[in-house]
């Protein structure tokens, strides 16, 4: 397969400034210089986040997105982006139902990275139950799951059951930040330039 451009998905109140992202960044720069590699911002709007990812890699002269990396609610995103574009996908402690978890987040919000102060409301969960996909449009081995068990913020176990046929690593302990992230990312790079997709 041509990588065309792989493309990294921030979690909820991150930014492409995140930690795993410039770990990925660093090692792509070091060790795979010739892969293309994107970390867009992402609005707080999943609807919005999803019109300008695929406005960005799927209609515009960049390239077509090849591949799709996504972590906690990017994992989310990457999910219902390589079901609908048939593209390998990794998922680090993926949100499987963000539509539930972010109830809690409803009102004033201010993301951490950039400042930005918004408001979540109840618009925004019907937005994300609207690219919730189902596991059967996967293809056999399409999306590499990581999970580390110790995610205080999700429930590893909702990951395994969602996808129970695709492959699966499952990290005792580490954190929802994923510790010692740049342990697995060979292994992710082989995955998303290694598929048949």
């Amino acid at each position: 397969m041509v990588v065309q451009n792989i493309i990294y998905l921030h979690g909820f109140n991150s930014s492409p400034m995140s930690l795993k992202a410039r770990l990925m960044s660093t090692w792509l720069e070091q060790y795979r210089p010739e892969l293309p590699f994107h970390v867009p911002g992402l609005p707080f709007s999943p609807a919005q986040a999803i019109s300008v990812l695929e406005a960005k890699f799927f209609h515009s002269a960049i390239g077509k997105a090849t591949a799709v990396i996504g972590s906690s609610l990017g994992g989310y995103y990457a999910m219902y982006l390589s079901a609908h574009y048939c593209l390998p996908a990794v998922l680090i402690n993926p949100a499987i139902k963000p539509f539930h978890l972010l109830q809690d987040y409803l009102g004033d919000n201010e993301n951490l990275y950039t400042g930005q102060h918004y408001v979540l409301d109840s618009s925004h969960i019907d937005e994300l139950l609207a690219i919730q996909c189902n596991p059967s449009a996967f293809s056999s081995g399409q999306v590499l799951t990581l999970l580390q068990t110790g995610d205080e913020t999700l429930d590893f176990r909702e990951a395994i059951a969602f996808l129970p046929a695709q492959p699966t690593w499952i990290i005792p302990q580490g954190s929802h930040e994923f510790e010692h992230f740049e342990r697995f990312i060979p292994a992710i790079i082989e995955h998303v330039t290694a598929s048949p997709l």
